[in-house]
């Protein structure tokens, strides 16, 4: 018999695992929803294209795997800072007005950035 309860133990310790993800996951799309929402309302599109929609010149498709959620943070944050390290001559350079967003904005948006592959 504790061989059986051993199995159903274990078994029981997956499902949770399994469901443990899906919600981490879950929560993660609520995180890049958010985030595009904030990319809206920001009006980022007036700059940058995300899958063709927006302005084409600064496309951020493939964001997620050129840089890492710091990067983009600090791309989001300190813009000035971020294109003197990247010698970007891209124009008009990334305003430096979307540090003061609230952290929880800021956040989502910087998930939304990161899911784009």
């Amino acid at each position: 018999m504790p061989t059986l309860i051993g199995k159903t133990g274990l078994f029981f310790a997956a499902a949770l695992l399994v469901a443990g993800g899906t919600t981490v996951s879950m929560a993660g799309q609520g995180d890049v929803k958010r985030g595009q929402a904030v990319y809206t309302a920001q009006k980022c599109q007036l700059c940058h294209a995300v899958a063709g929609k927006g302005n084409k010149a600064n496309p951020l498709d493939g964001a997620g795997t050129k840089l890492t959620a710091d990067d983009i943070r600090q791309w989001i944050t300190h813009p000035t800072e971020m294109t003197a390290k990247a010698k970007s001559t891209k124009k008009p350079p990334m305003p430096n007005k979307y540090g003061s967003l609230p952290a929880a904005d800021l956040d989502a948006l910087v998930a939304y950035l990161q899911s784009l592959k």
